[in-house]
């Protein structure tokens, strides 16, 4: 391939994988996991692996990084990468996996690796059957399985694995690495735009970089007010006018005031209901104890059925009317 068609291919990346770490020292969070993982490696005694936690905290990267540590060269040969949210069923466990394990590689030596990715999307019969995979190919294959949710992978599965949790990046981790990717690639990014990534990403690195990306795409400066339009969030002044309207005026008032406001901007419920929660109700405001658990409790109910499909009309009801005894809660409480 070509130097310049190489330098092109690279230009179209996503940033999400063009920026994507090619070594353990790339990485820019767990440290305790990369520097165990390492030992392991160059003691040659690398053990089964089970990674998980929340999406974009680098799982993926780590397990690629180190199997290019492990192989170097013969990294494509030696390695099998599948994910599991496409082949699901248990033909991918009994085909592609047990014939990749079963094979040797003739110029190769030392175990080879299988990761599993979204393993959590693996039917059971699946992971049954890769249990029994996973103990016959012992000798000569190493398995790491990737995943959000740990307690979807079956017990058997759990106790056959090291299991390391990556935890979300907290903003000092990706703060630097941030503005090195934004200088990289010529973006204009202002302090106000930065935090409003960096709040809105909560510690998801794939997340930030797709915001950013966005927001240079479709604006000449990345700033606050580009990152929430990108997004379709609501701006902080406009949390700020729908809070106010909760806390003081009347149940009609503030009910049209938010919906107005939530139709001439675009604004999903949802959305204004978790700003709302994370600026004010959890932090923001100084609000008495039992106001505050109230607020929390009815407040919780109305994302759970908000994530049924129920209609904003009736759920931004609730918030309004949540708010309103909760006034007369702190009325009640300062008498």
């Amino acid at each position: 391939m070509s130097t310049k068609m190489s330098s092109t291919i690279q230009d179209t990346l996503p940033w999400i994988e063009k920026h994507r770490p090619e070594s353990l020292d790339d990485l820019i969070a767990h440290e305790q996991i990369i520097s165990t993982i390492g030992r392991l490696i160059d003691a040659g005694k690398l053990p089964h692996m089970l990674f998980y936690g929340p999406p974009g905290t680098g799982k993926t990267s780590t397990i690629l990084a180190c199997a290019r540590k492990l192989y170097g060269k013969s990294y494509k040969a030696m390695v099998l990468e599948l994910n599991a949210s496409d082949d699901r069923g248990i033909a991918v466990v009994r085909n592609q996996i047990t014939s990749f394990a079963g094979t040797r590689k003739l110029f190769s030596s030392g175990v080879k690796l299988i990761i599993l990715d979204e393993a959590d999307a693996l039917t059971k019969d699946a992971q049954a059957a890769l249990r029994r995979v996973i103990e016959k190919y012992a000798r000569t294959t190493r398995f790491c399985l990737i995943c959000n949710y740990v307690s979807k992978i079956i017990p058997a599965i759990q106790s056959r694995c090291t299991r390391f949790r990556f935890a979300p990046l907290l903003r000092s981790q990706m703060e630097q690495r941030t503005r090195e990717i934004a200088t990289e690639e010529g973006v204009t990014l202002t302090d106000d735009g930065l935090d409003a990534i960096m709040r809105l990403s909560c510690g998801d690195m794939r997340r930030m970089l797709n915001t950013m990306q966005s927001a240079h795409l479709a604006f000449e400066t990345v700033d606050e007010k580009s990152v929430h339009l990108c997004l379709g969030q609501p701006l902080p002044k406009d949390i700020q006018t729908i809070f106010d309207a909760l806390m003081n005026a009347s149940f009609q008032n503030a009910y049209e005031t938010i919906w107005t406001l939530m139709s001439t901007q675009g604004l999903a419920l949802v959305d204004v209901l978790a700003r709302l929660v994370d600026r004010y109700v959890l932090r923001g405001v100084k609000l008495p104890p039992p106001v505050r658990s109230f607020l929390l409790q009815k407040l919780a109910d109305i994302e759970h059925a908000l994530s049924g499909a129920t209609t904003d009309k009736i759920q931004l009801g609730a918030i309004v009317a949540a708010f309103v005894i909760a006034r007369k809660m702190m009325q009640n409480l300062k008498k």
